[in-house]
């Protein structure tokens, strides 16, 4: 079975949580977000500058993200977006350790 070698996700589905998808074969397009959320009105402001802050500490401006949030915490969003990022970021390069 063949991988996508610029692609990663963290996250379930489940209630406090967000399923992140990330995928980095975008290029000079910068950060591009598809957020889904029960409560986008009052926090998707909060949860898409959460996500960016987190790809551009691990020195990533170009990605499209897909991130379904079911009410995920500022923590919980940032560690999903780095695991995510760190998967698809060692899917590429071939070893976790030399990514960041």
């Amino acid at each position: 079975m063949k991988t996508d070698q610029s692609k990663g996700q963290a996250g379930t589905l489940e209630s406090g949580d967000i399923l992140v998808f990330i995928d980095l074969s975008v290029q000079e397009k910068g950060i591009s977000i598809d957020l889904d959320s029960p409560s986008i009105v009052p926090f998707g402001k909060q949860i898409i500058l959460t996500i960016k802050d987190t790809l551009v500490n691990l020195g990533i401006h170009d990605a499209y993200v897909k991130a379904q949030d079911r009410g995920a915490l500022d923590c919980a969003i940032s560690a999903r977006v780095e695991t995510a990022a760190r998967r698809a970021l060692s899917s590429t390069i071939g070893e976790v350790g030399r990514c960041l």
